[in-house]
């Protein structure tokens, strides 16, 4: 596996760390008890509930392992040095869209911390990658889905 290294808010990755610690301990012994349990049933040969088991193991295992490659090569950003000049990760930046006048705030992070519905959205996302680096005043276009759309870059903070 490639050793990529992302950044995360204290937050973001103790979130991170929190889940790789539930899958270790309790889902490890969910999946444990659901294979004993089906074990118990006699013929493993012909027992959908035990495949079933052993496969949902090996997913379990497999999440485990990404995530266990992604807190080891996560980064914690200081936001106290973040340069809020340009749009960058962890700053909010309040974009205008020129068409309709609707305007946004939204806070660019890493991809795994990315939530939409709390106004964060991740860096390699398209309005994401458009607005990297930058400032404020400048007219960014975006090619989303849905076509092209324009927005003015009203303010940029923490």
């Amino acid at each position: 596996m490639s050793s990529k290294i992302s950044y995360y808010t204290q937050e973001g990755l103790k979130k991170l760390t929190d889940e790789l610690s539930y899958l270790k301990t309790k889902g490890r012994s969910s999946i444990a008890a659901q294979i004993a349990e089906a074990r118990d049933k006699g013929d493993l040969s012909e027992n959908a509930e035990y495949d079933a088991a052993k496969d949902a193991q090996g997913l379990l295992e497999l999440k485990i392992s990404k995530l266990e490659e992604i807190v080891s090569n996560a980064r914690v950003i200081d936001e106290s040095t973040i340069d809020i000049s340009k749009a960058s990760i962890l700053t909010k930046v309040k974009i205008k869209n020129k068409k309709t006048g609707h305007i946004v705030e939204y806070l660019l992070v890493s991809e795994e911390e990315a939530d939409l519905k709390a106004g964060k959205i991740s860096l390699k996302s398209p309005i994401g990658k458009a607005l990297l680096g930058r400032e404020i005043g400048d007219l960014v276009l975006v090619d989303v889905p849905a076509g092209k759309i324009e927005f003015e870059i009203l303010d940029i903070g923490r």
